[in-house]
């Protein structure tokens, strides 16, 4: 049997910004992406523990260090500069796989706490 597990979570971090302009996608700074192992054009659910918004997008890495959470496109419409989002990826494992996530804690200024 396989299971679908949550492989990787971005805990609380906060939205510094949304471009509604932009094709879609929700842009992350690339250091966080590299920790929670979230790679470039993976698909990524977020939620907006602001507003309790959900949507499914794919993440793009943003400048590297810069605590940068960007909503693109259409999403930019459920989630405002400063929400507090949960941003997670998911996996498809084997039963007997033992399988841990990778969960990223971030401080006020979108920086990993570990």
């Amino acid at each position: 049997m396989i299971r679908i597990m949550l492989k990787s979570k971005i805990h609380r971090v906060r939205v510094t910004d949304s471009n509604i302009d932009y094709e879609g996608s929700i842009s992350v700074d690339e250091e966080l992406m590299q920790i929670a192992d979230i790679r470039k054009y993976e698909k990524v659910n977020v939620w907006n523990v602001s507003n309790g918004h959900r949507f499914e997008t794919y993440a793009l890495p943003a400048e590297r260090g810069s605590g940068s959470i960007v909503v693109n496109g259409a999403a930019a419409r459920l989630a405002n500069i400063g929400d507090i989002v949960i941003i997670a990826s998911f996996t498809i494992v084997d039963d007997e796989k033992q399988f841990q996530p990778a969960i990223v804690y971030v401080d006020e200024h979108n920086k990993c706490r570990q």
